[in-house]
């Protein structure tokens, strides 16, 4: 029977990864260059970090050997074409029958667990009649039972025009018997060209600087001109369209502004008028350079507003061109002759020469009003003093310690020392197969999480990757694993409605297989886990996908929670989507998603929760409480499912987290908090970890860590005469120490979830 190997269908999508086989991975960031024949270089030498043996073909093809193929030594192919770009030689893989045959090398006993490797491949393809194809660089791992595992490190496209640098990284957990190395991946019939493999333990980056960021203009719009107090003055129009000033504009600041800014002056009233836009991108413009700070969040704001013409709803974009980078500040759709709000955020981590900023996007042909313009650096301290007073309204409560003893003399004047060990706010993080053999990574998540997600292992495309062929394994494995240390589980997720998700032989069935398929895959999941998962993203990413509701009809979508709430009552049942919370998104708006909410409910679909994942850039604390204040008004409770924020820079990175929980833990709907993992390898997202590959704790994991302190409730003090000790507290578990000159008392008690003052009686 032939080994079973990576098809190569994977990839990620803002910040999930999508498998569509049972392949666990430990990467993250791969990427490539593709190098010119001209810039050919001499020899490179081993080096002593390198673990990879005659890594440049000069002892030919010594400790080198062909996974399933014939293996070649060249000094050049192609009459000279094709010509090694380091040293003297490359191999080929050639006679390849299988994707999966490849070059390999075994690095058993010289590749070490709980490191961090990066890897350095250059690469090309030849013949097949292809001209570009994936080569992945994978690792085959036995561990001591005999059970493998092949890891991925790094997948790019490589093609038959030149050298390719393929790059990656991984981390082996355990001890394992046996770990081989392989190139694989382009189709049979086309050779793997390999000039250069290295292997060595990753460099540590030098530490950022924490930013500096001292008498910032926070509130401070950097628009000229933005209430057009001088006609049009510093607009220019980007395109052949013209540009008037008129009145009618509204006089507020928009809502989301208004948040961060208070109250300011109003606006004046006057607009932008643009006409004759021959296409999309025509709008006002504005020259900005100069007047941004690098590190700084920046909050965009303005009225827009569309004239008549449009047969279709029309998107609004402020865009900015930062030395000729478009970055998106945010869009809007609509389809009436209203004014609107458009919001977002953006951040620069270097210094532009030119930066721009321009509204478009209407159709050609249709008018467009732009007024109140606003561009401003966010005070988020000043932000975290509000959330903080929130915070304590809708997450304490008041108590009331009442003593009572036999020796009631002693307990008038008696010290008290009140220690909360346990929130019960549900914290939580994404897991998979692999990373619960780190036990470094376990130790962390036991002690800083309350709940788990699986990553990948509960997808369909992992659970069922061929058809009739299923993989439960890893799944009942996490749970018992979860079960072991008292970690409640979301179950994510019983369909994903996005195409590039579905496996291939799903979307090979025809409608009335695709029916049976969808009811057996309800059927066998839910009912195999009746009880033991809390929640259910029912159908993943609705706004985002059609797939099921294109082949099967509108209905299927309420009807897979009906099903899943009749396999399994006791479940709650979410919808779960991106870009809902940050403006960036048209497809995603907070009143998109409450449409299709309402839309399910009235179709008898029983929807329990919001699930927003939180993959999120730049957050402002106001635009995200705004979404949150909408969604709220559905009273469901609404859960981040998969929140993670990215930034090299691992202060801003905490900066950013520290928004995100702070403006969720303040927030009355929210019920429960998501992170996307947090260690270093074992996330689908570069620069978002919380902890080193090799288990250091960076800014961002700190910045958490204080956090979860600062939200568990400590008091001292004394029993008043009346036997009494008040204080205000967090919802969850505490210690209580009674100290009195004769006696040391230790109690525990629970404050549950309540508005009215909680009175516990304690009896020494």
């Amino acid at each position: 029977m032939e080994p079973f190997h990576t098809q190569l269908h994977f990839t990620t999508f803002h910040g999930e990864s999508v498998f569509l086989l049972n392949l666990p991975v430990l990467e993250t960031n791969p990427s490539f260059h593709v190098f010119d024949q001209s810039t050919r270089k001499g020899h490179l030498a081993n080096g002593s970090n390198n673990i990879i043996l005659n890594p440049t073909f000069e002892d030919e093809l010594s400790n080198w050997s062909g996974k399933g193929c014939n293996i070649l030594l060249h000094e050049s192919m192609e009459e000279g074409k094709i010509l090694p770009l380091y040293g003297k030689f490359f191999a080929s893989a050639t006679n390849r029958t299988r994707s999966w045959n490849g070059i390999e090398q075994e690095i058993t006993g010289r590749v070490q667990t709980k490191l961090a490797y990066e890897v350095t491949a250059i690469v090309r393809i030849y013949g097949g009649n292809v001209a570009d194809a994936n080569i992945q660089a994978t690792l085959w791992v036995q561990s001591q039972d005999i059970n493998e595992q092949y890891i991925k490190i790094a997948i790019s496209q490589a093609t038959d025009k030149g050298w390719v640098q393929l790059q990656g990284k991984f981390l082996l957990n355990g001890s394992p018997l046996k770990v081989i190395i392989f190139l694989e991946g382009p189709p049979p019939g086309t050779d793997i060209l390999i000039n250069r493999l290295v292997v060595k333990h990753a460099e540590k980056a030098p530490r950022p600087l924490r930013p500096s960021m001292k008498n910032e203009a926070f509130g401070v719009n950097i628009i000229e001109n933005s209430n057009l107090d001088d006609g049009i003055n510093g607009w220019f129009p980007l395109g052949n369209c013209s540009l008037n000033m008129e009145f009618g504009s509204p006089i507020e600041l928009p809502p989301m502004a208004r948040n961060s800014l208070g109250m300011q002056e109003r606006l004046s009233g006057r607009y932008i008028l643009v006409t004759n836009r021959a296409d999309t991108w025509m709008g006002p413009a504005q020259m900005i350079s100069g007047k941004l700070k690098l590190y700084l969040t920046y909050q965009v704001s303005a009225w827009v507003k569309i004239g008549p013409g449009s047969t279709s709803p029309q998107i609004v974009n402020v865009a900015l061109s930062i030395d000729g980078n478009w970055v998106n500040g945010g869009q809007v759709e609509f389809n009436n002759g209203s004014w609107h709000e458009v919001g977002g955020s953006f951040r620069i981590d270097k210094q532009p020469s030119n930066v721009m900023v321009y509204i478009q996007g209407p159709a050609a042909g249709v008018d467009l009003m732009v007024a109140g313009l606003y561009i401003f650096p966010v005070d988020r301290r000043a932000r975290f003093k509000l959330l903080k007073k929130q915070t304590d309204k809708i997450r304490k409560r008041d108590l009331i310690l009442k003593f009572s003893s036999s020796k009631a003399n002693n307990v008038s004047g008696a010290f008290v020392k009140v220690e909360q060990i346990q929130n019960f706010f549900p914290f939580g993080s994404c897991i998979t197969r692999s990373s619960i053999d780190n036990e470094d990574l376990v130790r962390f998540l036991v002690k800083n999480f309350n709940w788990v997600v699986f990553g990948n292992e509960l997808k369909w495309s992992w659970t069922e990757p061929q058809q009739g062929n299923f993989n439960y394994k890893d799944a009942d494995e996490l749970l018992n694993f979860c079960k072991n240390n008292n970690l409640e589980v979301r179950g994510h997720c019983i369909f994903w409605e996005v195409e590039y998700a579905i496996q291939p032989w799903v979307q090979g069935l025809n409608k009335s297989d695709l029916t049976t398929a969808v009811q057996n895959r309800l059927t066998d999941l839910v009912t195999r886990y009746k009880g033991k998962f809390r929640h259910y993203d029912v159908d993943n990413e609705m706004l985002h996908g059609s797939f099921y509701k294109d082949r099967l009809g509108k209905d299927i979508q309420a009807t897979m929670f009906r099903t899943s709430h009749q396999l399994d009552p006791s479940a709650t049942l979410f919808v779960n989507d991106y870009h809902i919370e940050d403006g960036s998104d048209v497809r995603s708006s907070p009143e998109d998603y409450i449409r299709q909410i309402l839309d399910l409910q009235r179709q008898g679909a029983p929807v329990g929760g919001i699930g927003l994942q939180g993959h999120i850039d730049s957050p402002v604390g106001p635009i995200v409480s705004s979404a949150l204040d909408k969604l709220g008004t559905l009273g469901l409770p609404i859960w981040f499912t998969e929140l993670d924020v990215s930034s090299a820079n691992e202060f801003i990175r905490a900066d950013d987290l520290e928004v995100m929980l702070r403006e969720a833990f303040a927030h009355p709907a929210v019920e429960g908090i998501i992170l996307w993992g947090f260690w270093e390898l074992y996330m689908s997202r570069e620069n978002a970890h919380l902890v080193n590959a090799e288990g250091k704790i960076n800014a961002a994991g700190k910045r958490y860590l204080a956090l979860k302190k600062e939200w568990l409730s400590r008091a001292r003090g004394y029993i008043d005469v009346q036997g009494e000790f008040r204080f205000r507290g967090f919802y969850g578990t505490y210690n209580i120490e009674i100290n009195s000159p004769t006696t040391k008392i230790n109690r525990t008690f629970v404050v549950d979830k309540g508005e009215s003052p909680l009175a516990i009686n304690i009896d020494l």
